[in-house]
């Protein structure tokens, strides 16, 4: 197989009127990705492979989105939805550029895999001219029909036009195809319109290779697999099953799931050895925890990195940007953003910790809060190595606390304080005069900046 080139076309033109948003349908996220990213990261890539997605007009967010996870991706428009067929010629360039095999799938069925996409491309090889994906419904009722004989899928009957006996049939029409490159186009343009409609059905390519002598044939997977997402409902399923999925990869890769149902996944946490996740917790994109750590109930992460050994919660929230080195502890009702917190650091409750960056073996007792946004910019707050700062006690950034440094309970800190050094609570008229120069200064700079 991997001598053979090939092409996916992604159909992603749907409105998705009712998901009932003005966010494009493929957009919509299931664990974290949105459903289009699911497609094209189960699609095939590397040397020898190629990427057509096609979307509707005016939308951009979904091309930018597909050049974003694939960069390599050619993106068509189509310009009228005349059908599934119609779709596909919007992308005709790329299908007339000689690919040995044609895959098509469509933009909204997030739980399709890269094996399926392969076991679709292996009987072109054998000497197949259109490979159908299909799958046995609980309830086919709505669903085409895929009537075989003898091995050979010779039509697709929509359940409208069924017969009676062809109702019976469990093997339905996922819509995904795997085309021989050699005769795609010819099978795909001779589709023509002569239905109610007046669209172009993918589906009478069946009919259309068998009045031309060659095969088709069925490749089975699972229905969970082919679901499509038209409704807030079925976004819903989808998740469910990915959720299972994720969990179910978690446990296999020997991380802890104390209780696996209650844990929320995104489809690209990173996990290492031994790391234990506890009852309620809600891991978004973007997160890594590292060997031995322990993640406690009803924390809350997304773009985090968490290093070895690192005890996060409960009741914890790492927001984007958050990085914890080996040994940090992370306590009840402790928030972090943008901060870079070395090995050893604690912040056991009741902080806050934005746009900073603390030093190895630092301490930050109950109440620690880094005042980063004067009311027009944020300020970064460095805390040096070994320093300890009391409870209750107010950063106000931009500040450097020096290594060593030990700050008061209570303390308001609005200026630099050099390693080793003690801070106690600043006098009020201090903090208000500091307080009034920091406001000046920063107004004038965010007006500075607007102006450029």
């Amino acid at each position: 197989m991997t001598a053979r080139t090939s092409l996916t076309v992604v159909l992603a033109a749907g409105e998705g009127t009712r998901m009932r948003s003005s966010l494009p349908k493929v957009l919509h996220p299931v664990a974290g990705q949105a459903l289009l990213v699911h497609v094209l990261n189960a699609a095939a890539s590397g040397v020898g492979s190629q990427l057509a997605v096609v979307i509707g007009p005016d939308h951009e967010a979904v091309a930018a989105e597909a050049r974003r996870v694939r960069p390599d991706a050619g993106i068509y428009v189509q310009r009228e939805r005349l059908g599934t067929a119609h779709a596909v010629l919007a992308a005709r360039e790329a299908s007339a550029g000689g690919a040995d095999d044609l895959l098509v799938a469509f933009g909204d069925t997030p739980l399709i895999s890269a094996e399926t996409f392969a076991r679709m491309r292996a009987p072109l090889r054998d000497g197949a001219a259109l490979a159908v994906l299909g799958f046995h419904a609980a309830d086919p009722t709505g669903y085409g029909r895929l009537v075989v004989e003898n091995g050979t899928l010779v039509a697709i009957r929509e359940h409208a036009d069924a017969s009676p006996e062809q109702r019976t049939i469990t093997l339905c029409n996922a819509g995904v195809m795997a085309f021989d490159g050699r005769t795609a186009l010819a099978i795909i343009e001779k589709i023509g319109n002569a239905n109610a409609k007046g669209e172009y059905y993918l589906t009478d390519a069946v009919g259309i290779v068998r009045d031309m002598g060659l095969e088709a044939v069925v490749i089975e997977t699972s229905e969970d697999e082919v679901r499509g997402i038209n409704t807030k409902a079925q976004l819903a399923e989808a998740e469910a099953v990915m959720q299972a999925r994720l969990r179910k990869a978690a446990l296999d890769a020997g991380v802890t799931l104390i209780a696996p149902d209650t844990v929320h996944l995104a489809a690209d946490t990173k996990f290492g050895n031994d790391v234990v996740i506890e009852p309620f917790v809600v891991i978004g994109p973007g997160v890594s925890i590292d060997d031995g750590a322990v993640i406690h109930s009803f924390s809350h992460l997304v773009e985090a990195k968490v290093g070895k050994k690192v005890s996060v919660g409960p009741y914890a929230r790492l927001r984007p940007g958050t990085s914890l080195g080996d040994g940090a502890r992370i306590g009840n009702f402790v928030e972090t953003k943008a901060a870079v917190l070395e090995a050893g650091v604690k912040v056991n409750h009741l902080s806050y910790v934005g746009d900073a960056h603390v030093g190895a073996n630092s301490n930050l007792g109950a109440g620690t809060i880094t005042c980063n946004y004067d009311g027009f910019l944020k300020h970064e707050t460095l805390i040096g190595e070994g320093a300890f700062v009391g409870t209750n006690t107010s950063l106000v950034a931009p500040v450097t606390i020096g290594k060593g440094a030990y700050i008061g309970s209570g303390s308001v800190i609005t200026r630099d304080v050099p390693d080793d050094a003690m801070a106690l609570e600043r006098s009020e008229q201090s903090i208000r005069e500091g307080g009034a120069a920091r406001y000046r200064a920063a107004k004038l700079k965010a007006k500075a900046a607007k102006g450029k």
